[in-house]
This record gives C-alpha cells, sequence and structure tokens, in this order.
C-alpha cells in the first residue's frame, strides 16, 4: 500500500458501527495533529474512518486479519486499524489487539480496554499502534518479537501482557488480557458499549405498566397493612425477585440467551461472555428503571396518603419512614407487573442488550450492501 502524497501517511480507522464507529469519528478530529507531534518534524498523517461491519458472521482473528488486509489492499492506505467492540478470544486468551507490521494492519477490540475512560484508552491504543506500524525499518529487517511495544500503555492497564501468534497466523505481535482481572474488565467493557441506560426509554410500555401498578397499589389498604408488616430482609427479597423477575422475562422475552452452535473452547468462552454482559446489562437498566419507578412511587405516596384512613386501616399512625417502606414495596410489585407489559415490547427495544443481536444485525447490513452493489 502506497501512501497518497509524500510525507503523508493515510491511516484508514475502520470501524464496526454504532459505539466503534463514534469513538473512532471523535479520536479522528485530533488524531492527526497527535501523531504528527509524535512522529517528528516532516511526517503528515491523513485520518479517515471507515464505518463497516468488518465483523459480521466471524470473530476468529485470523479471518479477521485477512478481512482487514484485502479491505486495504483494494484502496490507497499505507495503514489500517480497525476497531470492533466484540470481545475476540485467541488461544483460551482474550484478546486486546494485533498487530502486522508487514501488513501495516492492526485489529483492536475496544472491550478488553474496560469501561472507564475508554476514549482516551482507544485513543492511546491506536496513536501507538499507528506509530510503531508507521515507523520505519531497514529493508529485509524483522519487526521486534518480545519488545513492549505498548510499553506505557501495556503497564497503565495491567493486566495486558504479549500474548502468543501462531506461525500460520497474520499477526506478528499480540497483546491479550488474561486472568480474573482480566475477564472483569472485558466484561465491564462489553455492558459500557451495550449501553444499558438505553433499555430506558425502549422500555416505555413496560414503565407504564408499571406505574398502573404502582399507582393503584399505593391505593390498597392491604398492601399498607402488608408494608407496615414486612421486616427489611423481606423487603430485600421482594425488591431481589422483583428485579430478577424482570431480567429474566427480558431476556426469555427477547430471545436474548446466546447459544454458540461451535464446540470450540474459545466460542464456548464467548457464549459466556455474552450472556454475562446480557445479564449486567439488562440488570443495570431494570435497577435504574426499579429506582425512577421508588422514587415517582414516594411522591404518590406523599400526595395521597391521609393520616387518619392510615391509622384507621393499618391500627398504626403514618410515619415518615412509612412512606419509604410503602413505595420500596409497591415499587416491587409494580416491577412485576412491568415484567407483564415487558411483554408488548418489540425486540427492537431491548436488542442492544445482547452482542448476538447486534451481530445478527450487521451480518444483514453486510448482505444488504452486497445486494445494493449487485443491484447497481
Amino acid at each position: 500500500m502506497q501512501a497518497s502524497s509524500p510525507g503523508v501517511t493515510v491511516v484508514a480507522l475502520l470501524a464496526d458501527p454504532d459505539a466503534p464507529t463514534e469513538i473512532a469519528q471523535r479520536m479522528a478530529q485530533t488524531l492527526p495533529a497527535r501523531l504528527a507531534d509524535k512522529s517528528g518534524p516532516g511526517r503528515r498523517f491523513d485520518v479517515r474512518v471507515v464505518s463497516e461491519p468488518f465483523t459480521a458472521g466471524t470473530e476468529d482473528p485470523p479471518t479477521l486479519m485477512r478481512r482487514i488486509m484485502d479491505r486495504g489492499s483494494a484502496e490507497n492506505w499505507d495503514i489500517v486499524v480497525a476497531l470492533t467492540d466484540l470481545p475476540l478470544h485467541s488461544h483460551g486468551r482474550r484478546l486486546v489487539v494485533n498487530l502486522s507490521h508487514e501488513h501495516g494492519v492492526a485489529l483492536l477490540s475496544l472491550p478488553s480496554l474496560g469501561g472507564l475512560r475508554l476514549q482516551t484508552r482507544a485513543r492511546q491504543a491506536v496513536e501507538e499502534a499507528v506509530l510503531d506500524l508507521a515507523a520505519p525499518r531497514a529493508t529485509g529487517e524483522e519487526p521486534p518479537q518480545r519488545q513492549p511495544l505498548l510499553g506505557p500503555f501495556a503497564r497503565r492497564l495491567a493486566p495486558l501482557h504479549l500474548g502468543p501468534a501462531g506461525e500460520e497466523e497474520n499477526a506478528e505481535l499480540r497483546y491479550v488480557v488474561s486472568g480474573p482481572r482480566g475477564y472483569v474488565r472485558v466484561l465491564v467493557g462489553m455492558v459500557r458499549a451495550n449501553q444499558p441506560w438505553r433499555m430506558v426509554p425502549g422500555l416505555s410500555k413496560a414503565l407504564a405498566a408499571a406505574l398502573a401498578t404502582g399507582a393503584i397499589a399505593t391505593l390498597d389498604s392491604t398492601v399498607w397493612s402488608l408494608a407496615e408488616a414486612l421486616s427489611a430482609p423481606r423487603l430485600v427479597i421482594a425488591m431481589v425477585g422483583s428485579v430478577g423477575l424482570m431480567i429474566g422475562w427480558l431476556i426469555v422475552d427477547g430471545e436474548l440467551w446466546h447459544r454458540s452452535a461451535e464446540g470450540s473452547p474459545d466460542a464456548r468462552q464467548r457464549a459466556r461472555l455474552y450472556n454475562a454482559s446480557t445479564v449486567v446489562t439488562v440488570g443495570v437498566g431494570v435497577l435504574v428503571c426499579y429506582v425512577g419507578l421508588m422514587v415517582i412511587n414516594l411522591l404518590w405516596a406523599l400526595f395521597i396518603l391521609n393520616d387518619q384512613v392510615f391509622a384507621s386501616m393499618t391500627q398504626t399512625s403514618l410515619h415518615a419512614t412509612d412512606y419509604w417502606t410503602l413505595s420500596w414495596f409497591v415499587t416491587s410489585i409494580a416491577t412485576v407487573g412491568g415484567a407483564l407489559g415487558s411483554g408488548l415490547e418489540s425486540d427492537e427495544a431491548i436488542r442492544a442488550a445482547a452482542y448476538s443481536k447486534r451481530e445478527q444485525e450487521r451480518r444483514h447490513m453486510l448482505q444488504d450492501d452486497h445486494g445494493d452493489q449487485l443491484v447497481t
């Protein structure tokens, strides 16, 4: 691959749709200047963002590397850095980045960077990968096999370390994360990519059902008596049960549980990560809804409850703690009603909670693009 003009290195950020594309577009605004400052005088960079589902249909790193190389060879690009929000595995390890100096290609798995300061960490990884791939080498010189390519980056993000790259693979350097900390880092990164807060507006019908249930339950004197009699542990059990029921119903009704058709260890590990991220993502979304419902139910109880009526029904005076207790219990009841209302939601509303759903969409997107090309 050759540069478009002397002294200019063309860098393509090949990004999967959704979050990877957004991250690539934001970093592309400052990346050329940062690369030029770090590479020395007289060096310029032309950074281009290309959004396409290059991971559709496969999560095998060697296959993805070949796709990236083929894509880069068809364009006037010197370096290609591919960004994906899929958790990639190789030899039982969770992949962070693959690099091929020979072809000027890097593959970066964003979830392996964790969920905090993702934009900054992604920019650091891309910067250091591009600078290493762009570094001049003497003719016939082999790329370094064990030097700390992303040295400062790797030290900041331990347990990131070098991993094995087979001779048959199109990668000379590979960085992976391993161990419990690595698993947690990838899981948090996947949940961050899922953006669980987007579930809240998508569950509008479920929230409407929960609000209606809560409004009616707050007026029921039997609920008053039950809330007054329940201890804190029982209220916690009621909350956990209702939230668990909501999570389970959303996953089952939306068919979000991933079952791998492959029997390889990497496929099984990937399926476990997919399902764990789905449960955590849906759980965060449901908990946000639960807290919101509790606040609304508390305000409703403060407005509607009457001391004399409450005392005549429960034989106890109405205290400030009774508002919290009643709102807490009513919210658990309302969450169960919301679970029933969630059956009215379309799969589209909660699709972002599952990587398998997003992968199916990208596959359809790729097929549609190929169909359009054939038509034209």
